[in-house]
């Protein structure tokens, strides 16, 4: 490297007169000749300085680069992102009613025909034609634009024009993570970026379901399918309130200078998979739903055309509580025949999964396919097991192992050719989450993560995950892929198990039992488990909770339906069906002990690997189950419950007082009639506890 000497006849620090007629000689090692003289100039016309120095190329240390090709930064910033493009050529695909291989679209059609369809979608039904959208953000130039053509309805009352569709509604459409978390950060108050990655942000005021406020449309293409009445999670209201709560949605996310839509898919049988469209107001929303529903390709997304269903989220503007079937702000609305969704009045992104999952708890079955809240994981031989099970039972614990690979952790389908998960993401529980207890979930926790509601320190961005100063119902949505061993894609071979966990605190179920067919209908239509209630004078007292086919708040149709389904899948596959309690033994809350944790993965393993099946069994009084009388590894006393009991009258008192609760309970179900024949529900109920009560 060449050494270079700087001389100066004046200080730098010497009087400005001195510098009027400062020389500086610049000399340097094989120099040029005619060397270089500046004259620095004041204000007075004084030479222009020569910053060549009488030569062009040889230089001291030329590290220099490259000026950027760019007139202004917004050329600048033009260069700075690339367009993406699909990884395989345009038109190589041939989906159902797509374009075919031969006729491929130029990006400017591909785009019109996206918008014109998403204008289609925001159209009010009182107009003739949908709002003008674009694409893009607002400020920017719009990347193509389209004046909406809608479906008129010739009901309608009114026709005019009105100052929303004199505008145009910018669309940000299928936007990556990163672009996702630019717009909240950007535009919603309560979204940081934690120190893992995740985007932390606020659901409003409602940080949970609103069950109260689902209502269901009763028309006459679905009604006689859904199950109404006691028990139901069906609250009816009619087509015309549907639609005043439909428009006002429509009239809100219309007003918006900007709305997100997500044009995804459900279930990963590409045979029954479902196009939903999701149109929110939200970054958040749309970020959960990226998470959360199956990711389309860049060319599936191309020829994604009208989609199967549409959810219009407007949940930060409240439903009009005059209009009928309201009872609150809010309203979660349902309609079948229009295969569209309208949320008013909450935040909570719960709502959209759970909402689509209702709606597929009505089209898969009427394929033959059963839909199922449930687990689902896979061994190195193939063998599939389903976990069932409601909160604190252990089902995520459970259905989560290192040795198996993960299907999905909570929706799933089982048709002709196997299971299917019919998300594309999870949803866990994030209080008191831990790295040593919740491993896997703890490192999904980054970039694109979504944590719902959850307290973190101010400078470090630390997440707290034991406050519960927001709400105890903190959430982490995430992609399935984020999960190691998670099987991509999400589909399996039929199931060889079926498990369905209870956490028994009254302490009188056996830690395993082996379920006929009836006694599986039984229980699954039952859908029990147990907590524990509050402490008051120093007196605890387990509650049982009971939800019909583990998810009665998300079914359409009458539970026996699920049931008889389930019954006959298992029984044409030859799977088999297990009641694991994973609660209390040796007494109820308070007086037993909860299981091991180490035992029920022992009684978990010996299902998976099939030596259960080879065991000697013996059966319990009044529910009539089938118990092993030994599983490696687990204490033989704990096995049939009544050995574990000091107390064996407080035993049968405690078990009768629990098949009490199930008679109870299965009476929303007993009237059940299938074609006018009730022999199937008769079948089911003799399955359940049989006791003499006077006894």
């Amino acid at each position: 490297m060449r050494h270079c000497n700087f001389r100066s006849h004046v200080p730098p620090w010497e009087t400005c007169n001195a510098f009027k007629s400062l020389t500086t000689v610049v000399s340097c090692d094989k120099m040029s000749s005619t060397g270089a003289e500046l004259h620095v100039s004041g204000l007075q016309g004084l030479t222009k300085i020569d910053t060549t120095m009488g030569r062009t190329s040889d230089v001291c240390a030329d590290d220099s680069v490259p000026t950027v090709r760019a007139q202004n930064l917004d050329e600048l910033h033009s260069l700075q992102v690339k367009k993406s493009a699909p990884s395989t050529p345009r038109g190589s695909l041939t989906p159902k009613g797509g374009a075919t291989a031969g006729t491929p679209r130029s990006d400017e059609e591909r785009q019109r025909q996206q918008l014109q369809s998403i204008s289609t979608s925001l159209a009010s039904l009182t107009r003739e034609s949908g709002p003008q959208v674009v694409r893009g953000e607002p400020g920017k130039v719009p990347i193509a634009s389209v004046t909406g053509r809608a479906a008129y309805d010739p009901r309608a009352r009114f026709q005019d024009t009105s100052d929303s569709a004199l505008k145009f509604t910018h669309v940000l459409y299928n936007l990556s993570p990163a672009e996702l978390y630019e717009q909240a950060l950007k535009s919603e108050k309560g979204s940081y970026i934690t120190s893992a990655g995740a985007l932390a942000t606020l659901s409003g005021a409602k940080t949970g379901r609103s069950p109260k406020d689902k209502r269901v449309v009763s028309e006459e293409s679905s009604r006689d399918d859904l199950w109404w009445g006691k028990g139901s999670p069906n609250i009816e209201m009619d087509e015309e309130t549907f639609l005043v709560n439909r428009e006002r949605a429509v009239d809100y996310l219309n007003s918006l200078d900007k709305v997100f839509v997500n044009d995804q898919f459900l279930n990963w049988d590409p045979e029954n998979r479902i196009k939903v469209r999701i149109i929110s107001a939200r970054a958040y929303h749309s970020l959960f739903m990226h998470n959360m529903c199956i990711r389309p390709t860049p060319e599936e997304l191309e020829e994604f055309g009208t989609p199967d269903f549409t959810i219009y989220n407007a949940g930060k503007f409240p439903c009009n509580r005059y209009t009928h079937y309201m009872t609150s702000s809010t309203s979660v609305d349902v309609n079948l025949k229009r295969k569209e969704m309208v949320i008013l009045g909450t935040q909570y992104a719960g709502e959209m999964k759970k909402g689509l999952f209702s709606l597929m708890h009505y089209l898969m079955p009427k394929r033959g396919i059963l839909s199922l809240h449930s687990g689902c994981n896979m061994g190195k031989a193939g063998d599939v097991a389903l976990f069932f099970g409601l909160s604190g039972t252990g089902k995520t614990t459970l259905s989560t192992d290192q040795n198996r690979l993960l299907i999905g952790d909570d929706e799933h389908c089982w048709g002709d050719g196997g299971v299917s998960n019919i998300e594309g993401g999870c949803y866990a529980k994030c209080i008191d989450l831990s790295k040593e207890r919740e491993p896997d979930i703890w490192d999904a926790i980054k970039f694109g993560t979504v944590l719902e509601n959850v307290v973190f320190d101010e400078h470090t961005r630390e997440v707290d995950y034991s406050d519960k100063s927001v709400t105890e119902n903190t959430r982490a949505a995430y992609p399935i892929e984020f999960i190691p061993n998670a099987k991509i894609p999400c589909v399996g071979p039929h199931p060889r198990n079926v498990i369905l966990l209870a956490c028994d605190a009254f302490g009188v179920l056996p830690p395993v039992s082996k379920l006929t067919l009836p006694q599986t209908m039984y229980h699954f239509i039952s859908g029990y488990t147990a907590i524990v209630a509050g402490t008051e004078d120093g007196v605890t007292e387990p509650t049982a909770t009971f939800s019909a086919c583990f998810g009665a708040a998300f079914i359409m149709m009458h539970p026996t339906k699920y049931a008889a389904m389930l019954a006959e899948k298992m029984q044409k596959h030859g799977a088999t069906a297990w009641l694991v309690n994973t609660g209390w033994s040796g007494g109820s809350y308070g007086v037993g002990s909860r299981m091991k944790l180490a035992y029920t993965r022992r009684i978990i393993d010996a299902i998976h690997d099939g030596s259960l099946l080879e065991a000697e069994y013996t059966e319990t009084p009044i529910f009539s189950l089938h118990v092993p009388t030994a599983v490696d590894g687990v204490p033989s006393e704990i096995l049939m419950p009544e050995n574990s009991w000091k107390d064996k009258q407080a035993y049968t008192d405690t078990l009768k007082k629990l098949a009490g609760l199930f008679q109870k309970n299965f009476c929303n179900f007993a009237d059940y009639e299938v074609g006018g024949d009730s022999n199937l529900t008769q079948e089911i109920l003799q399955a359940g506890p049989v006791f003499d009560q006077a006894s």
